[in-house]
């Protein structure tokens, strides 16, 4: 790849897309190993540029100019300021909220325009996704004015915490008496704590996007602890947000995760090392010995047991040492420029390890033992842990980010089918872009080289365990598959929503309802096969096909172990699928050929069929 060349898989674009769908996923992957999307570094460096420029640039003089502790560049005077790290969250979920951070320009599918959120959000007559059905006051999927004031209201909140000074607490002038910048004043912070609860259950995309489950907490603590009870449940916040994604890499989904990702690093490995992550490239592109080191002892290992050390150590080398491994950790996966693109995220979190645990080491007052109240804390650990806890046990009933599954790899996710010429009829919905091909084409991409393009996340897709199994679902439930559109769910989705962050929930049911309403799609036009995360104690993944005309046509599970078994491609064919229930289903078939168990469920009882 060059600065401005990109490396297009080596196809002929005039006979590529009338090959078997199996061909196309094997060239394309084999084309990921090396190079990933391809894309040109300027795309990378454009990145770069908007978090430097913007998150730190203009968000340190905002911060520093509104916060009186010296000049923007006067470092020394101001990293462990209290009120500078609590600007730091709210400038970083302000930018999230209005789509100017994670799942943002052309890695997260957004070509033209680069930004989502705001231009969705902000738009009346757009698609609205409530979380809860049972919340009264939330029915319907469509924006209305209420929805776009309460939204800017929630970001004008957010602006005003972030420019009004800070005023010093008695809880503040006893713990630091020379302090003189304050606190983030509450008064707003409340404000935006209520707007974002009441746009949250309204739409959760937005929720999700702000990223709720990490900076609403945040908001809490300022607002209601006093000093030392802030900071000390700060520590509590990110060590459970390290720990628990931690714990949710257990299992055979995250070594997935690895080699893809870095594959597709802009800067960085070199070709040979990338190589090196797969068995035996380019014949078998399963994980190899090293993708497992790196997954488990460099990956889950050090995001669990570090923060562990940082919460608990008295020692200033030790925790010194501590952080310095956790921010290494979170270069590193900002070197790989991932998908979502939650660069700023982890720059903040880089920020917020030297903050937190070098500005304020336990051994200076700022352990565990010194929170103030011990039911207080029990309460606040429990509530950090609940939804994490119900999330990887019920991970129908919780996204994967309050989840705190970040990069395991275990995630719903979906494909996305069209019959030739539906797809344009999306064309119907009301949004500031158009389908990602369209938008490429716009941009000058020859027709079949948008396509292309677009296909590569397909083979993405299939390099992650729960592609193979919606490849398997595919092929068992469409038997036109070769004539057909396909597209990753997670990207289809940011084109209709404004925002992705590797969140399936925002493409399940509830958006295909509310496609249908505006698209009209006959049977069998539009057909969605999606899987839900596997849930912790379990050993298989729930999946279902929904035709947008029809709901639910089909429901059943795969194993695992059969998912990360198989090459992406699917060499062998389809993995074992076990149905359990099929709209049309009739009477009890057998199908030992494709190795499928279909299985019904009436009555409490498991009949195969």
């Amino acid at each position: 790849m060059g600065f401005k060349s990109a490396e297009f898989p080596p196809v002929d674009t005039s006979t590529f897309l009338h090959q078997p769908l199996r061909e196309r996923i094997r060239a394309l992957t084999l084309h990921w190993v090396e190079y990933g999307f391809g894309s040109p570094r300027m795309i990378a460096a454009t990145y770069l540029v908007k978090i430097a420029v913007l998150w730190l640039l203009i968000g340190s003089i905002v911060i520093t100019a509104t916060s009186g502790v010296g000049w923007f560049w006067q470092v020394d005077q101001w990293w462990n300021q209290p009120i500078v790290y609590q600007k730091a969250i709210i400038w970083t979920m302000l930018l999230e909220a209005i789509g100017l951070a994670g799942s943002w320009g052309p890695t997260a599918g957004k070509f033209k325009p680069m930004t989502g959120g705001i231009q969705f959000w902000a738009r009346p007559g757009t698609i609205r996704l409530r979380p809860w059905a049972w919340v009264p006051g939330t029915a319907g999927d469509t924006r209305t004015i209420f929805d776009v004031v309460v939204y800017l209201g929630f970001l004008a909140a957010l602006a005003t915490a972030l420019v009004l000074p800070g005023t010093v607490t008695p809880a503040l002038a006893a713990a630091l008496p020379e302090n003189t910048s304050g606190l983030v004043q509450t008064t707003p912070v409340i404000v935006a704590i209520a707007l974002l609860v009441i746009v949250g259950v309204r739409d959760k995309t937005i929720a999700v996007a702000s990223r709720i489950e990490q900076y609403l907490p945040a908001l809490v603590f300022f607002s209601v602890l006093s000093f030392v009870d802030m900071i000390i449940a700060l520590k509590l916040l990110i060590v459970a947000v390290w720990v628990c994604a931690g714990i949710s890499k257990f299992g055979r989904h995250f070594v997935n995760v690895i080699p893809p990702m870095l594959s597709n690093t802009p800067f960085w490995p070199p070709r040979w090392l990338k190589r090196a992550l797969y068995r035996d490239f380019p014949r078998d592109v399963r994980p190899s010995k090293l993708a497992h080191f790196m997954a488990h002892a460099m990956g889950t290992t050090v995001e669990i047991a570090v923060p562990l050390v940082l919460l608990f150590s008295q020692n200033f080398w030790v925790t010194l040492a501590a952080v310095v491994l956790i921010v290494g950790f979170h270069l590193f996966i900002f070197s790989t420029f991932p998908l979502a693109v939650p660069l700023e995220w982890n720059t903040l979190f880089c920020y917020a390890a030297v903050f937190l645990f070098l500005g304020f080491p336990a051994q200076a007052g700022y352990a565990v033992t010194d929170f103030s109240n011990g039911w207080l804390l029990a309460g606040i650990v429990a509530a950090l842990l609940f939804f994490p806890a119900l999330g990887n046990l019920r991970p129908d009933k919780v996204s994967f980010l309050p989840s705190m599954r970040q990069y395991a790899g275990n995630w719903a996710s979906a494909l996305w089918t069209f019959t030739p010429g539906a797809e344009q009829k999306l064309d119907a919905v009301i949004r500031p872009t158009w389908n990602q091909v369209d938008q490429l084409v716009q941009l000058g991409y020859a027709p079949e080289i948008a396509e292309i393009t677009m296909q590569q996340t397909l083979a993405w897709r299939s390099m992650h365990s729960q592609g193979r199994g919606l490849f398997s679902v595919l092929y068992r439930a469409l038997p036109d598959i070769e004539t057909r559109t396909i597209r990753e769910g997670e990207f289809a989705c940011n084109s209709v929503i404004g925002f992705n962050f590797g969140d399936g929930h925002l493409h399940d049911e509830s958006l295909i309802r509310a496609l249908q309403s505006r698209c009209h799609f006959a049977p069998g036009e539009f057909v969605v096969v999606w899987v839900e995360s596997q849930a912790i104690h379990a050993d298989f993944q729930e999946y279902k096909v929904i035709d947008a005309a029809r709901g639910v046509i089909e429901r059943g599970r795969w194993r695992v172990a059969d998912a990360v078994a198989a090459q992406p491609w699917l060499a062998d064919g389809p993995i074992p699928l076990e149905r359990s229930w099929r709209a049309d289903a009739k009477a009890p078939t057998t199908d030992v050929t494709n190795s499928v168990r279909t299985v019904s469920r009436r009555r409490g009882e498991r009949v195969s069929k």
